[in-house]
């Protein structure tokens, strides 16, 4: 198994992970819950360059040749610039204004999502993600990561304690309320 930098080929196999963290997320973006339009909206964003979920901002879990989870994080600071493309994309195909709370801020890699294939999940792989990010940010390039969690998701909550994740307060988005958690060297 390793952990690489997405290219814009992998942007199929990203989407279907991208989801499954942020499947009902995605639905509040662009107002209907539909399954094909989620995946065809994160599809255009993660194949272009230059916002949130583009695939520059991801990395990939690969076994063999398959793609088996990915993470998508960014600097917090570039929030609003990331986000800039999303919203024209969610106003020119859905006809929505698109203006969530801030989930992120300057002086952090946000994590924005982690998704894990359903078939490979509970074999310690999101642990070994997580393990290889706060190395290559934290440690190394003295970084400090950030995440939100919901209460409502407690087996995720223990894991980033686990891993070293503090609470560092409470941020509200699209009408839910998460707990701000940071790793800091």
């Amino acid at each position: 198994m390793q952990i690489r930098k997405a290219t814009p080929k992998d942007s199929k196999s990203i989407v279907p992970y991208l989801l499954l963290a942020m499947q009902d997320i995605t639905y509040e973006f662009i107002g209907e819950k539909s399954n094909e339009k989620a995946t065809q909206f994160l599809y255009a964003m993660v194949s272009q360059k230059e916002n949130q979920y583009s695939y520059e901002n991801c990395w990939v879990i690969e076994d063999g040749d398959e793609i088996i989870g990915t993470a998508c994080l960014y600097d917090g600071g570039k929030l609003h610039q990331l986000r800039k493309p999303v919203a024209n994309y969610i106003q020119q195909h859905f006809g929505k204004d698109f203006n969530p709370e801030d989930e992120t801020e300057k002086g952090e890699i946000y994590i924005d999502c982690v998704g894990v294939s359903p078939h490979q999940q509970g074999k310690g792989i999101g642990s070994k993600i997580f393990d290889f990010l706060i190395d290559h940010y934290v440690v190394k390039q003295k970084q400090t990561l950030g995440l939100l969690v919901d209460s409502d998701n407690p087996k995720a909550e223990k894991l980033y304690l686990k891993l070293g994740f503090i609470q560092v307060g409470e941020k509200a988005l699209v009408g839910k309320t998460l707990k701000h958690l940071q790793y800091k060297r």
